[in-house]
């Protein structure tokens, strides 16, 4: 792996879950620090702000600058403006989704938006949902900052943004467009954030729906960990496999030692 110029990686179940860091997180990027191979971290977690994000991760002892991150709320934000310029948005989801849209120039409004954005959102209800079904049907575009259906804690795998986002879709029969991984559009922006072409890009993840699918769907090379979504033994019959598969980073150390 010692000929990509830098890399992609995410977060949740790579890094850490929950509140614990994985084995291997902390060395992997002390790692990257110490070859000065640029890296970027890459969340579908809307909820939380760049620098909140950067800050957990350091709190776990693995070392981040908010410039390092990408959230799927900053893409959300980035993709209306490109689509439409500034907007009005009526948001279902927490701070990182709001600051997001308010950095980039949109307007937070509760009646009559141009676009409802959706992002997880710890306190839904169904009054949320309700409002954004009625605003949907009433012409607004529909987006959702990720698809996944699940996604690893302490506790186990508990309801994703996806499955929220269903509750909506399955209501208005309107398919939001997805922003997070593993669509293309959260990618393009990150490679070119990063500046390196996608072939020098390594993308590092946990889930293979949406880390390592986003990964190859680039056209990118990717190696999955297996230490929070997606098994070895449940993708052992897909047609596309990841590059490389490891236990965890510190596997991934260890043999790099090995090797000298």
């Amino acid at each position: 792996m010692s000929h990509y110029e830098a890399y992609l990686i995410d977060l949740d179940g790579t890094m850490y879950r929950g509140g614990k860091r994985v084995e291997g997180a902390a060395e992997f990027v002390k790692y990257l620090e110490t070859k000065q191979l640029p890296f970027m971290f890459l969340t579908n977690n809307s909820s939380k702000t760049a620098i909140q994000v950067a800050d957990k991760s350091n709190d776990l002892g693995i070392p981040a600058r908010k410039e390092q991150i990408m959230t799927s709320s900053m893409a959300a934000a980035i993709y209306i403006s490109l689509q439409q310029g500034p907007s009005k948005v009526h948001i279902i989801g927490e701070q990182g989704l709001v600051d997001a849209m308010v950095q980039e120039g949109h307007e937070v409004v509760d009646d009559h938006p141009d676009v409802v954005i959706i992002g997880i959102d710890h306190n839904i209800s169904y009054e949320k949902l309700t409002k954004a079904c009625l605003h949907v049907r009433n012409g607004a575009s529909f987006i959702s900052t990720n698809g996944d259906r699940s996604i690893p804690t302490e506790r186990g795998m508990v309801p994703g943004n996806g499955a929220l986002t269903s509750v909506i879709s399955v209501s208005t029969g309107i398919e939001p467009v997805f922003i997070g991984k593993p669509e293309s559009i959260i990618m393009e922006q990150a490679l070119a954030r990063i500046g390196y072409d996608k072939k020098q890009v390594l993308m590092i993840g946990d889930n293979y729906h949406t880390d390592i699918s986003a990964g190859i769907n680039a056209g990118m090379d990717t190696l999955m960990v297996e230490t929070g979504v997606s098994s070895f033994q449940e993708i052992k019959n897909y047609h596309r496999q990841p590059t490389y598969k490891y236990k965890n980073l510190m596997d991934w150390m260890n043999e790099k030692k090995q090797k000298g």
